[in-house]
């Protein structure tokens, strides 16, 4: 692979420039070795490396090829090292790498090979952890909660995998969780497979790895400003005669709400689309939307322990009142 192929060249030169007489004699020094040695060369008098600042945070981003990232991650998933969350950060170090260079060149991929497996606990999937600690690298905090909570919510909804080079599956599934164990699992139910070294099992997780590759570098594309997010569909909300949709964001994703009006009364709220936590959020989404509509504002007291979700559901209608008016 071209890819791989130019990223070990580039870390060599880099180690060469970063290294030469003053590595050697930074190691001398490092082992004991360096005063009573019998060697004269220049390893022997080299003084030792002198420290190098570290790169601004966050890192440059370029625009990313999103197919080639996408094809990339597949392929880095059956390398020598491989797996999911190996693969993903691959598909994107790797093209960063082509992009920008210093820094990415610094960073193995390899690092990432023990998220394989959803961490070896089925737990998060590696291709999220992946995708989020190159994120993590290009963004500020709180942008790359956002786009984190993005990758998240499409990961948890979409009919997975969605690249399949080399094989079609009987059933694509929805895992409706980041986990590991959920995500597969649902998959091999649905599929008849029982064994995970199955290899229709490592297409499929493969494709996974490539479509959140791809999916995280749309994100970040998005967000550079070198590519356009897809206008949201509210197609699949139907709005009556005095209804309006309104929406807002959480780190977790999209909130949803549709109003009905009666006059210039809020007669109805309703929460269609949430991905907040289960038992947290509760409260919040049942009480309220009726503490908005008995007092016909969409500013109440948030609940306590639910403060983030009872905010969303208030700016979710005080969007859809906006639409009301124009």
């Amino acid at each position: 692979m071209a890819i791989v192929e130019n990223r070990r060249k580039f870390l060599k030169q880099s180690l060469a420039l970063v290294g030469g007489t003053a590595v050697l004699g930074s190691v001398a020094a490092l082992t004991g070795c360096g005063a009573a040695s019998e060697n004269t060369g220049a390893a022997a008098t080299a003084e030792p490396m002198a420290a190098q600042d570290a790169p601004a945070y966050p890192f440059p981003y370029k625009a990313l090829d999103v197919e080639a990232v996408e094809k990339h991650a597949y392929e880095c998933f059956f390398d020598d090292i491989g797996g999911c969350c190996y693969g993903t950060a691959a598909g994107l170090l790797d093209n960063l790498v082509e992009t920008v260079g210093y820094p990415f060149n610094l960073i193995p991929a390899a690092m990432f090979a023990p998220g394989a497996g959803g961490y070896g606990k089925q737990s998060l999937c590696g291709s999220l952890g992946g995708a989020i600690a190159v994120i993590g690298m290009v963004c500020a905090p709180a942008d790359a909660r956002g786009i984190v909570a993005d990758l998240c919510n499409w990961y948890s909804n979409a009919e997975l995998p969605i690249y399949r080079p080399e094989q079609e599956f009987d059933v694509l599934t929805t895992s409706n969780s980041v986990n590991c164990k959920d995500s597969v699992g649902t998959f091999m139910n649905a599929n008849g497979i029982t064994d995970m070294g199955d290899i229709s099992r490592k297409r499929r997780c493969a494709g996974v790895c490539a479509d959140t590759a791809r999916k995280a570098a749309e994100l970040l594309n998005i967000h550079f400003g070198f590519a356009e997010a897809a206008p949201e569909s509210e197609d699949s909300v139907e709005l009556g005669e005095n209804e309006y949709l309104g929406q807002s964001k959480t780190e977790r994703g999209t909130v949803k709400v549709k109003v009905t009006m009666d006059g210039d009364k809020i007669a109805k709220v309703e929460v269609v689309e949430h991905h907040e936590t289960d038992g947290i959020a509760d409260a919040a989404l049942e009480q309220i939307p009726a503490a908005i509509v008995e007092k016909n504002s969409a500013t109440v007291d948030a609940l306590s322990g639910s403060t983030q979700t009872s905010n969303a559901i208030m700016e979710a209608v005080a969007d859809a009142l906006s639409k009301m008016k124009k």
